[in-house]
């Protein structure tokens, strides 16, 4: 009897709504996976933002939406580019041994086309640097002189430019890339992204985006008009939560970014991941001019320099997340672990199928990760560990609660 057909998804679920509950189904029926692994990013998002609730509270609407397996994503991948965060989250899965599926959502659903993509990225030719570099040098952002120069050099790729243009497509051909790089056996499917788009910032009638449901969170909507644009599985967890505590916001981090900032000016800011000079000096220049972390992402921000980009560099340097802390992880292959942060009961067997095939350790219980892990392995935890008591400490003080200790949260099962 050979293995059982496995979907592995990367996500965020910031929060869980029916998008993701549709692209969950979607996958399942093209594969007729027995079970799906989803690999979360744990406190901080790729767009340099913490998560709006709890990362075991957006666990248990997974899990209760159908997901098998919560494993968590670390920020030193999660708070990445598109290319550091799927290279983090693809050889976590690959690594585990038993995903037969990587699924994810696109806008342009055409698996061929978005291959092509991401063979031309894999090579990176002379002239492709070339191109890159004289869009970089004539101000275009970094994923505009991208796309300006595939068109350039491919121009059989017809609408190469719109399909880079948007976001679920960036991340699809980062997976792919990603997939290719490791010679993965992992099979990609993807999923046509329909009805909201992921930069939507305002609620449809039933499939809005994660965007626009935090949006509308943070302008205290009334919690049920949130309820079609989630499965009824995850919106109850998400009003108990929010009833209890506030949603998290950037700015809630604004005092203690600043902080960082000012004892860091001495050294400058290069040394943080993804900051260049350039950047560095802007961060160095207007930090009498600091009022929040968005505002100062807007005042950081130029052509070439997206304001997603400032926030994602400016939670890096407030996490202490070094160059050196990314060539660390890759003499690691990028995943010395797998963290469990939750599973559902009927997903027992799919454990015991990882413990036999993973070539990593599968970490269930935080006070038997020393033993089970390398020096090097152990090292990068304990800095995820502390880079999320920077989120609990925050998110605690807020309201005014007790700091959640991560050796005492219990794993998520249902």
């Amino acid at each position: 009897m050979g293995k059982p057909v496995v979907n592995g998804i990367i996500a965020e679920y910031n929060p869980f709504h029916n998008g993701h509950a549709f692209q969950l189904n979607d996958a399942k029926a093209q594969t007729g996976a027995k079970y799906t692994i989803a690999v979360m990013s744990g406190n901080y998002m790729q767009r340099g933002t913490p998560a709006i609730i709890h990362k075991f509270k957006r666990t248990e609407m997974a899990l209760r939406s159908g997901v098998d397996l919560v494993l968590e994503i670390p920020a030193l991948y999660s708070t990445g580019s598109a290319e550091f965060f799927a290279t983090g989250a693809v050889a976590l899965l690959d690594k585990l041994g038993v995903v037969s599926h990587l699924c994810f959502g696109s806008e342009c659903g055409d698996l061929s086309v978005l291959n092509r993509l991401a063979d031309v990225l894999c090579s990176e030719t002379p002239e492709y640097t070339e191109c890159l570099n004289q869009g970089l040098r004539q101000g275009y952002s970094f994923p505009a002189a991208r796309s300006e120069a595939i068109a350039r050099l491919h121009p059989d790729l017809v609408n190469c430019q719109d399909i880079l243009g948007q976001s679920n497509n960036i991340l699809a051909i980062e997976y792919l890339k990603a997939l290719k790089k490791r010679n993965s056996n992992i099979s990609p499917i993807t999923t046509t992204r329909c009805v909201s788009n992921y930069n939507d910032r305002y609620l449809g009638s039933y499939q809005s985006s994660s965007l626009a449901i935090r949006q509308a969170i943070y302008d205290n909507c009334d919690m049920n008009c949130l309820a079609p644009q989630m499965p009824d599985s995850a919106f109850p967890i998400l009003k108990e939560s929010l009833e209890k505590e506030s949603p998290i916001r950037l700015d809630d981090f604004s005092r203690i970014l600043h902080y960082k900032l000012i004892i860091d000016s001495e050294k400058k800011y290069t040394e943080y991941m993804d900051v260049n000079k350039e950047l560095s000096d802007r961060i160095y220049n207007s930090l009498d001019q600091f009022d929040s972390f968005r505002g100062f992402c807007d005042l950081l921000k130029t052509k070439n320099i997206t304001y997603t980009r400032v926030s994602r560099c400016l939670m890096h340097i407030l996490l202490d997340i070094r160059k050196t802390d990314v060539e660390h992880a890759a003499s690691m292959d990028y995943a010395p672990y797998a963290r469990v942060l939750g599973f559902r009961r009927e997903a027992e067997p799919l454990l015991s199928e990882i413990k036999t095939y993973s070539s990593i350790p599968l970490i269930t219980k935080l006070a038997d990760a020393e033993k089970l892990l390398n020096a090097d392995a152990f090292s990068m935890l304990q800095k995820e560990l502390r880079m999320n008591s920077v989120y609990e400490s925050t998110a605690a003080l807020k309201v005014g609660s007790d700091i959640t200790n991560e050796y005492r949260s219990p794993l998520v099962i249902v």
